[in-house]
């Protein structure tokens, strides 16, 4: 019988084992995109109780505590911190075949030392020894980043934001390299509730200081850009849902954005001449300041509408959307590289039915001696399982080039979450490592290896950082 996350945990064949302990496993990470917050990393704040830094934040805990039948006054409510942690503890062995089970156990053993399967009966005595160790010293927001050999990180901000502690950071020389990522997902919704005020809030940087048209919301946020470049961004993130581009040009979307302004409703075809033009005047920028460009693409947010008005957005209430979107993405791709400003684009899928239509797109923009220009982005969200990431793999690899992949992202609030950076090497190690041993590839170790390291690494590095 084999032991539960022994050293060769996922490594089915000697290859694999060879490519993970020889090739994957010290390599360091940099995570170009996840949910952390830079005030705590800039005053290393250390937590006080498990609860806190593992259940606060994190929707997948909740979705599957939901299902258990917790009662949310012990999720996301006012129940102590023992209560939450002891109800998470107890549906633990049941999500057998979920990778809360894999990603739990990697985070006990990883960062507090416990190889042991957490169940109601030893919730207390795991509890407790997590909560000793997370008060030392050493286990303060900086030391938990530097323990898993964090190179660099970009969280996700909004073009608002001062990026104080970015800077701070930057100034100070904390090893880790923490940059911000801009997401100007609140200036493009212009169908959502507080786009008006968001207006308002970007006025400032308007060359009149006010949003009249669209000249002055392009303005602002180009202006915002050159901000965030100067405090080292190298990346944007955009969340794409339903009507994402058309060949729009000035007029039609300041068109739109007036009747936005003015509160009146919008038709689709209004939405996507907005959306459209302006993502094409944010992706020239990028490309001029030589910028990673990232889309995410498929979520359906904010389902419940009676959990969305008592808890609100981001709160373990969306799913994978099911719409079609092929047509629109070429074209936004298209109109980009017919002027040769397309930037290094990074594209994610949350329907595992676009895998192949993603990859395939992808490659149609690949060129101008860039390698991996175009990316398919890791396996996201609900897609980021044993499964997905072996179908992201699978697919990446029939239809385009898989050493060019830049491998893994968090995309987690959580500062426990680096060890899903082990899961994912692990099943990247396997997948080549089967391959080997059913003479699919030459049995050259020290080869593949290196592809291993460029995925896991080097891709990333050079592709965001022009290093290595």
């Amino acid at each position: 019988m084999k032991k539960f996350i022994d050293k060769n945990f996922l490594l089915q064949t000697q290859a694999a084992q060879t490519l993970y302990h020889d090739h994957a496993k010290n390599m360091p990470i940099i995570d170009f995109h996840n949910h952390l917050n830079p005030q705590e990393i800039y005053e290393d704040r250390q937590f006080s109780d498990i609860s806190t830094v593992w259940l606060a934040h994190d929707h997948y805990k909740w979705r599957a505590l939901r299902a258990f039948g917790v009662p949310e006054e012990q999720i996301t409510g006012t129940a102590d911190a023992f209560t939450k942690f002891s109800a998470y503890a107890k549906m633990m062995p049941y999500t057998i075949g979920n990778p809360l089970f894999h990603w739990t156990h990697l985070e006990l053993l990883r960062y507090f030392d416990i190889d042991e399967v957490l169940t109601e009966k030893n919730a207390r005595t795991i509890y407790d020894r997590c909560n000793a160790l997370l008060r030392l010293p050493d286990y303060s927001v900086r030391n938990l980043l530097l323990r898993m050999n964090v190179e660099a990180l970009c969280t996700t901000d909004d073009p608002l934001s001062d990026l104080q502690y970015h800077k701070a950071l930057r100034d100070e020389g904390f090893a880790v390299r923490v940059l911000p990522t801009f997401r100007p997902e609140r200036a493009m919704a212009l169908e959502k509730e507080g786009f008006v005020d968001y207006m308002v809030e970007l006025a400032p940087y308007a060359p009149q200081q006010r949003i009249r048209d669209i000249e002055d919301v392009e303005a602002a946020l180009c202006d915002r850009i050159s901000y965030f470049n100067d405090c080292g961004c190298r990346i944007s993130d955009h969340s794409l849902e339903s009507e994402m581009f058309s060949q729009a040009d000035p007029e039609r979307a300041d068109a739109a954005l007036q009747k936005a302004l003015a509160g009146d409703p919008l038709s689709a075809e209004e939405r996507c001449d907005y959306k459209g033009y302006l993502l094409s005047v944010l992706g020239k920028a990028y490309h001029e300041l030589d910028w990673v460009m990232q889309l995410h693409i498929g979520a359906l947010r904010n389902n419940s509408e009676r959990m969305f008005i008592r808890l609100g957005a981001d709160t373990g209430f969306d799913s994978i959307d099911d719409f079609n979107y092929a047509r629109q993405l070429s074209g936004m791709l298209s109109a980009l590289d017919l002027e040769d400003q397309l930037p290094k684009t990074i594209l994610y899928c949350l329907n595992p039915k676009d895998n192949a239509m993603m990859v395939t797109m992808m490659a149609n923009f690949q060129g101008g001696g860039q390698r991996g220009k175009m990316q398919f982005g890791s396996a996201w969200w609900f897609l980021d399982q044993k499964e997905g990431i072996i179908n992201q793999l699978e697919a990446l690899a029939g239809n385009g080039l898989l050493a060019n992949f830049v491998g893994m992202v968090t995309d987690s609030r959580s500062f426990l979450s680096f060890s899903r950076h082990e899961y994912f090497r692990r099943l990247l190690c396997d997948y080549f490592g089967q391959m080997l041993e059913r003479g699919e590839y030459p049995y050259e170790l020290d080869f593949v290896g290196k592809i291993v390291q460029d995925i896991c690494y080097n891709n990333i590095k050079a592709y965001l950082f022009g290093e290595g």
